[in-house]
């Protein structure tokens, strides 16, 4: 079995990490695949998506410099219709900006004069 860019093979999932999972091809080439490439949502822990043992469907997206296998299961899925959205910061207070508004403002007038009373050193 070939593996190159943009084959998909099936291997088995021999280690889970922090970072990632290694598979394992019947042909006994090892790659792994990204915790990035996992799925098209947030993957917090590897190990919600993947157990040893497992038999997993995966696209070989190239090689690194040093020969080994990069690996996705996230080309494969089916694309998210709509990704979902980050939550909406809600409006600050008029009392908040108000305060911020001056703020800046002394803070300018003090950046102005800054010079005035520091002694210089020589």
């Amino acid at each position: 079995m070939q593996l190159d860019p943009g084959t998909v093979a099936e291997g088995r999932v021999t280690r889970v990490t922090d970072f990632g999972a290694f598979v394992q091809f019947e042909n006994g080439e090892t790659g792994l695949v990204h915790i990035s490439q996992i799925a098209h949502s947030y993957v917090r822990s590897v190990s919600d998506f993947l157990q040893e043992g497992q038999t997993v469907e995966v696209k070989v997206l190239g090689r690194d410099e040093r020969g080994r296998l990069d690996l996705s299961i996230k080309e494969l899925l089916e694309e998210p219709e709509e990704m979902p959205r980050p939550r909406a910061i809600g409006k600050q207070s008029p009392q908040f900006e108000s305060k911020l508004r001056s703020f800046m403002r002394d803070a300018k007038e003090r950046g102005a004069g800054g010079e005035r009373g520091r002694k210089r050193k020589r």
